[in-house]
């Protein structure tokens, strides 16, 4: 790897001539988030926050997509999982799994938009799945570890996740704990130096194939908000039982477990930043998981195109069915609105990278709650389009219908979204 850094250094005037997903890490060290001068404009020059360098990162991740994912996604939606380690692997030597992550531990270290323009990038992968499992492992278990995790636990957990040595997984949701998450169950009781850890996780993103997770476990009696911990567990210990994969409608390559802990122990030196602030770094942790969701956006782009494309040969009455004005004007609404939702996704990153207090929160909730229906109108509204054609399993349209459907429920429901809305705008009923 730090051969391909010092000969970046010493070729700094090919960047943009690359074209091989290979090069992606070692060309870190020379990324500025500053705007440049583009010699294509239409590209760069006039993004709200792309650089020519971010365009050259999604071209790379692209090139990656199309010969090592999207020949294969067909094959693992069936078999109902993707090779998590394998494709990890070839994310994370190619630098795409640490993108804002620190460069001591595998990272590239560069600002979050630059993640933003990797999620959006996975977004043509042709299913959503996978690029789901993938933001588990960048953007839902490990943003916490690398800002308050210890050097001796970043280099035992982080870097091998960012290099894709290693899988992740994220276990906050149970039985009976899912947006509310200070309800949890899931105990783990100090003795000694270590935690004895009992209770279940449900809707384990990764938990069939993952090496480690990122658990939040009440550690105290205390107040639920401040009675939590996050704890590094490796998945391998003596207790973990994973009892099920669980069947769903949608996200079919993604494997989702049902995990149960029975006295499993974890040394104390695997819990992240300080005991009794889980609560606080896993609030901090769903912000990025939200923002990830952007690699919906590309989908709505193709699967609103392949509408297009579908209905212009489609005839119903010796015409086209797009000829009929519902369904052109239909689309268009729908473009404009996924363009809205874009422009609004690009707003809250600025934000993210200016920190600008709690209007980071209140851009990110808009844009995730504005995501989640416009998500089931769009895959709703165009599978209408190609008939029944359209209730087959042999188009994208269908699979984006049940892949969809997650995003009003995962990562916390839209009516929880809606409530937290409702207590910054004061408009909640007094108790």
């Amino acid at each position: 790897m730090r051969a391909l850094r010092l000969n970046l250094l010493a070729n700094r005037r090919n960047f943009f001539k690359l074209t091989s997903f290979v090069g992606v890490r070692s060309l870190s060290e020379n990324v500025s988030s500053k705007p440049v001068t583009s010699s294509s404009p239409e590209v760069a020059g006039d993004h709200v926050i792309y650089t020519q360098e971010h365009f050259a990162l999604k071209e790379s991740l692209r090139k990656l997509i199309d010969q090592e994912i999207n020949p294969y996604v067909e094959q693992w939606e069936a078999e109902g999982k993707f090779p998590a380690h394998k494709v990890f692997k070839i994310l994370g030597s190619a630098g795409f799994l640490g993108v804002n992550r620190p460069t001591e531990y595998g990272g590239l270290g560069l600002d979050f938009s630059y993640s933003v323009a990797v999620a959006e990038e996975l977004g043509h992968i042709r299913c959503g799945g996978i690029p789901m499992a993938i933001g588990v492992q960048t953007d839902m278990a490990t943003p916490a570890l690398a800002r308050f995790g210890t050097a001796e636990l970043n280099k035992e957990f982080l870097l091998p996740t960012i290099m894709g040595d290693k899988v992740a997984c994220l276990g906050v949701s149970e039985p009976g704990a899912g947006s509310d998450v200070s309800s949890i169950k899931t105990k783990a009781v100090r003795k000694g130096d270590e935690y004895v850890i009992n209770g279940g996780k449900l809707w384990i993103t990764n938990g069939a194939q993952a090496d480690w997770m990122c658990l939040l476990a009440n550690t105290s009696d205390g107040p639920p908000h401040r009675n939590k911990s996050l704890i590094c567990l490796p998945m391998n210990l003596p207790g973990v039982h994973v009892a099920r994969k669980i069947d769903k409608i949608g996200m079919w390559s993604s494997d989702t477990a049902e995990v149960f802990f029975d006295d499993v122990r974890v040394p104390c030196k695997n819990i992240i930043g300080e005991e009794g602030m889980g609560f606080t770094y896993q609030m901090l942790q769903f912000q990025e998981e939200r923002l990830f969701a952007v690699a919906i956006l590309p989908t709505m782009d193709t699967i609103i195109q392949e509408t297009i494309q579908y209905t212009r040969q489609r005839k119903i009455f010796n015409q086209p069915v797009l000829y009929h004005q519902a369904v052109h004007f239909r689309l268009a609404e729908l473009q404009t609105e996924v363009e809205l939702l874009r422009s609004l996704l690009y707003q809250a990153t600025g934000r993210v990278i200016r920190q600008r207090g709690n209007n980071v929160f209140y851009s990110i909730l808009f844009y995730s709650i504005s995501l989640s229906p416009l998500a089931r109108e769009l895959s709703d509204g165009c599978l209408q389009y190609w008939g029944g054609m359209g209730f087959t399993r042999d188009v994208l349209v269908s699979r984006f219908y049940r892949d969809s459907r997650l995003i009003s429920i995962g990562g916390g429901a839209d009516e929880v979204m809606l409530g937290i809305i409702c207590k910054y705008m004061d408009t909640l009923p007094r108790k």
